[in-house]
């Protein structure tokens, strides 16, 4: 488990009422939250503000946010289309009130692995990822890992894989590109952002937390998580072999060049498997949702203009934590998209401040 983060709440009820007029509530992806925890903490010294935010995953925060339980609700995984139709009907507007997608942070899912006397990152490509969680490759000293890694002595050791049991983003981000990479697992597993799929091998855990737990506990283990979560649980983290054909670490800058595409209107954008020659090929948005119209579950137009209030916040001011996290700030036309998505935010139909 992490440790070094103040978290100012932990995973717990599935459902919780709206918060009062000072408190906010949020749920949803674990992918961010060692950075909301820091976030949301100094925003509660700065304003007196509290938001409590779950970590329960992307399918459980839009889940949430359907259910109108949440104030705004965390995914990494963009909502399909079909999720966004059946949204609740909003009167002022006429049909499904929209679900806002904000760019908070875009961070690296990274290849995670427990191989005790192993210093230097194990290198990783698509195919030899797609294999191992295909239960093609299951030996560290398989011949394909030790191509790929001709300077590290790799140990004969089972490869326990494991993988996010609950409705993940991170699993998302993960599968997409394994998608994009492998024509097999396109063909008998996933194809594109999936926030659940059945997994042909492997173990299951619960959250970036419940994998990052459980690869610290079994030698040999292979896991994906949010890149800060291998960092804090000292982890080895694998550098991955890039649509270039370069090694590349998951650095900022690496994630920041990935993200360098054109973004839609609405923020729903997916880069893995980039082209630039310097980006790291397994990284995404993580976003903050929010209905377009907040009059809705008996919420006050004070409470809309707060939770307004604290998101701009967060993709502005709160940017300032998040690259001692791991995670790249959202700039440039991230941030101006997210900040016009703020703006067109609107309460009983009537504008906000």
């Amino acid at each position: 488990m992490i440790k070094k983060f103040r978290f100012l709440l932990i995973a717990a009820l599935a459902a919780l009422p709206l918060a009062s007029a000072q408190d906010l509530t949020g749920a949803g992806a674990s992918f961010p939250f060692p950075l909301y925890s820091t976030m949301f903490d100094a925003y509660n010294q700065e304003t007196g503000i509290q938001v409590n935010y779950q970590s329960i995953g992307s399918g459980g925060g839009q889940r949430q946010l359907l259910e109108q339980t949440i104030d705004f609700g965390g995914s990494d995984a963009p909502m399909t289309d079909e999720a966004l139709a059946g949204a609740p009907a909003s009167e002022v507007l006429g049909g499904p009130n929209p679900i806002l997608h904000i760019p908070a942070a875009l961070a690296a899912v990274v290849p995670t692995y427990n191989l005790p006397g192993i210093d230097q990152p194990v290198r990783f490509s698509g195919e030899v990822l797609a294999s191992i969680y295909l239960g093609e490759i299951t030996e560290w000293d398989d011949e394909r890992l030790v191509e790929l890694n001709p300077d590290i002595e790799l140990p004969s050791l089972p490869i326990s894989a494991t993988y996010r049991s609950d409705g993940s983003g991170t699993t998302s981000i993960f599968v997409d590109y394994l998608a994009k990479v492998s024509d097999r697992w396109a063909e008998e597993v996933s194809t594109g952002p999936q926030t659940s799929i059945s997994w042909p091998t492997g173990f299951g855990a619960r959250g970036n937390e419940g994998v990052s737990g459980l690869v610290s506990q079994i030698p040999g283990s292979l896991g994906y998580v949010s890149h800060e979560y291998a960092v804090a649980n000292d982890l080895g983290v694998g550098t991955m072999l890039n649509a270039s054909g370069n090694f590349v670490e998951p650095t900022l800058e690496a994630v920041a060049l990935a993200a360098d595409v054109d973004l839609p209107e609405d923020m729903r954008a997916t880069f893995t498997n980039t082209d630039n020659p310097d980006g790291y090929p397994i990284a995404g948005f993580t976003w903050v949702l929010v209905y377009q119209d907040q009059e809705y579950g008996g919420r006050s137009k004070e409470q809309a203009q707060l939770t307004v209030d604290t998101i701009r916040w967060m993709i502005t001011e709160g940017q300032r934590f998040n690259n001692d996290l791991n995670y790249a700030e959202v700039v440039g036309g991230a941030q101006e998209g997210g900040l016009r998505l703020l703006d067109s935010i609107t309460y009983g139909g009537e504008e906000l401040d």
